[in-house]
This record gives structure tokens, C-alpha cells and sequence, in this order.
């Protein structure tokens, strides 16, 4: 089946994510809402169909290949296609010295952030070279953190030896 422009947006739950896929909606896009949490896409959901637009809420962990493959194959047989993937799901890892910092804690970071990021790009780059009529685009949503730090972590300056 196919519903217009389809858009898929990660980490739709809350925050940058809800507002994009609320964006979209808006535009007349069918946004595919997805996040690890039940309630939070439903709310995007309702708020995409409030404002006149149209949405649906798969949960999916980014971070896993099999995950990610299963929510894929589903927008292929609900949709047919792909035009946009904002990829936005992000995680943070707590704001310690980095001599405290798990390296659990670490690798999640790297799993969802980046990981996630490659796996669902590889997987809708296969949809959109694949459907009729080819393309689309993806859209990599980085923190800015790198560049604002959180008000509650002091900087670490290493002093010449």
C-alpha cells in the first residue's frame, strides 16, 4: 500500500524526535513514529493526528540489527516505501569525570548514537533504492552537546607536565 510521503522518525517519543515527527505530520506526511517506549509514541501519535496528520507507533531498539531489520521489513509491507528517515534517537551517558564512566555505560552510548544511526540508515537506504520510484532522504540528527555542555559538568584541563 502507499500512503503519500512516509517518514520514519527515530527517538519520536519526546523531545526533538516528537517535534519533528509532529512537523511532519503537519505537512502532510504519514509519520512512523518509533522508540523503545509504548506510551511516549502514542502520544505523538495523537498529537500527529491532531494536527491533521496521520502516524502510527512501532517500538524498536536501534541498537539492535535484528530490531531495526523487523521494523523495516514492517514499514515495507505497510507502506511499500520510504521518503525520509530522521534519525534522532540519542542516549546520553551520565555526567561523571570520564575516569568514572563504565565502559557499559559507554558502549550504550556508541550502540544507540551511532550504531543505531548506521543501522537504520543502512536499512532504509536498501528500501529507497529498492521502491518505485527510487529515493529518498536521511537525515542524521547529532547532539549538541559536544559543543554545550551540561551546566552541572565542570570542564577538564589537563595542566602541561
Amino acid at each position: 500500500m502507499q500512503d503519500g510521503r512516509i517518514a520514519l522518525v527515530t527517538g519520536a517519543g519526546s523531545g526533538v524526535g516528537r517535534a519533528a515527527a509532529v512537523a511532519l505530520a503537519r505537512d502532510g506526511w504519514h509519520v512512523v513514529a518509533v522508540g523503545r517506549r509504548d506510551h511516549p509514541l502514542a502520544e505523538t501519535v495523537e498529537e500527529c493526528e491532531g494536527e491533521g496528520g496521520s502516524g502510527s507507533a512501532v517500538t524498536a531498539d536501534v541498537s539492535d540489527p535484528e530490531s531495526v531489520s523487523a521494523l523495516f521489513d514492517r514499514v515495507r509491507a505497510d507502506h511499500g516505501r520510504l521518503d525520509l528517515l530522521f534519525n534522532n534517537a540519542g542516549t546520553a551517558a551520565p555526567p561523571v569525570p570520564i575516569d568514572e564512566l563504565d565502559v557499559e555505560q559507554w558502549q550504550r552510548v556508541v550502540d544507540v548514537n551511532l550504531t543505531g544511526s548506521f543501522l537504520c540508515a543502512r536499512q532504509a537506504f536498501g528500501l529507497m533504492k529498492s521502491q518505485d520510484p527510487a529515493g529518498g532522504r536521511i537525515i542524521n540528527n547529532g547532539s549538541v552537546s559536544a559543543h554545550v555542555p551540561r551546566p552541572d559538568s565542570a570542564p577538564y584541563t589537563a595542566t602541561p607536565g
